[in-house]
Formats: structure tokens, sequence, C-alpha cells
């Protein structure tokens, strides 16, 4: 691996103990101590499993395509970006772009499940083409922007401007939205919604956009915390 500019085996950098197997989907790597700094970990991987005990660094899962990665504490930004399957599952809080495409792609998250137990960032789920991102805390501006398919769903609050540029999938914000994007408009109010085949009591307020790139995607808010949208049921 990389230290810098310089290249090193694991050793030199932790203490490894442990036994091999010759199945890979039977690997179970855990990772002790603080790993903030570390980037790529589980990026690529196929099968098995990685425990990371404390806080990760950014790159977390990079094009993952089967497993499972489980942190402890916190990730940086990057988590699950242009991962194809499998599932993460965080703890804490997570950085920016998760599951989202790198810059100069428009392919971002193409499928798996990430779970996220804290807040996460920016522009949560850019390019996601397929997949599930739940985040049970609260995220900040652009959740689900370029979204082409797939479920992000945000047990918290969202600081506005979601499904920015999205022409398809689905956003649901079950706590208070700043704003709605003036390119979305009102299609109706549901009792429930799905997620992955389970119902979420609601009612919600669905909206349909984005209109500005003809999107037909759907951005699906809780009406109970969000009264200063209320004025939007005239055009029902």
């Amino acid at each position: 691996m990389w230290e810098g500019n310089k290249q090193r085996t694991l050793s030199e950098l932790f203490e490894i103990e442990g036994e091999t197997t010759n199945k890979p989907e039977d690997l179970l790597i855990n990772v002790h101590g603080d790993v903030g700094k570390v980037t790529r970990i589980g990026a690529g991987m196929s099968a098995g499993e990685i425990m990371i005990h404390r806080d990760v660094g950014i790159h977390l899962g990079e094009e993952m395509k089967d497993g499972k990665i489980t942190v402890g504490g916190n990730a940086d930004s990057w988590l699950g970006a242009m991962m194809k399957d499998g599932t993460i599952e965080v703890k804490g809080n997570a950085g920016d772009y998760v599951g989202a495409a790198y810059r100069g792609s428009v392919k971002g998250m193409c499928g798996g499940t990430i779970l996220i137990h804290g807040n996460a960032g920016n522009e949560l789920g850019c390019f996601m083409r397929k997949g599930l991102v739940k985040v049970y805390g609260n995220t900040a501006q652009f959740a689900g922007m370029h979204m082409k398919d797939g479920t992000i769903f945000v047990m918290g609050n969202s600081e506005g401007r979601a499904g920015a540029e999205m022409i398809g999938g689905k956003v649901i914000v079950s706590g208070r939205i700043e704003e709605i994007l003036p390119t979305f408009t009102i299609d109706s109010v549901k009792m429930k919604v799905k997620v992955n085949g389970d119902e979420v009591a609601g009612p919600f307020y669905l909206f349909v956009g984005d209109k500005a790139e003809n999107g037909e995607g759907k951005l699906c808010v809780a009406q109970s915390p969000n009264p200063h949208l209320k004025f939007y049921e005239q055009y029902l």
C-alpha cells in the first residue's frame, strides 16, 4: 500500500494476526485503531466482510461489488462511491458524496445498500442509478442530485435542494426540509410510501421533477414536520 509517495507492506504499518481462508466469502478482516486517514479500504471488494472499529478515511468501499463493510465510528467522504453491490453500514456520521460518481463520471452507485446511523453530508447519491441509501439522521444539501434510479431514505431533516436535476428514482424525507426546488411540481398526498417493499407511514407530499431536466423522479416529504409547505395543497 502507499504511504504518501512511498510503497509499504502492510506489516510495516500494521500489526497483523489471524488465519487466512481459501474462500473469500468466509474471510473477516477486523481493523482496530484509528484509520481516519487511511483511504480506499475495501475498494473493489467482491466478497467477505470488513469490520472497522473506529473512524475511517475517504473512498471506503469504492466500486465495491459484494460483501459487507461495517464502520463503528465515522466515515469520511466518497463512502461507497460508484459501488455496484454489497452492504456498507456506518454507525456514526458520513461525509460528502456518499454513493456518488467521481468528478467527470455520470455513473454513481449502481446497486447495493448503504446504511448511515448518523448524519450525511452534501450530494448524497449524486448520479445514483440503483440501490438504497438510508440515513437515520440528517443530510446536508443536494441529496439525490442528478439521480437516475434507486432510493434515498432520509429519516431526519434535509437542508434543502433535494433532487436537483434528478430524472428518476425516489428521495424520501421524513423530517423537515427547508425548501422544495421550484422545478418540482406537487402530484398528490400519499398516506404511505414504500422503501424497498417496506411501508413508511405518512402522510407525505409527493413532488415530481426535476422538470428542468424533464425528470420524473419522486420527492416524498413528510407533511407533519413541514407546515410551511401546506400552500402547495391549493395546486392539487
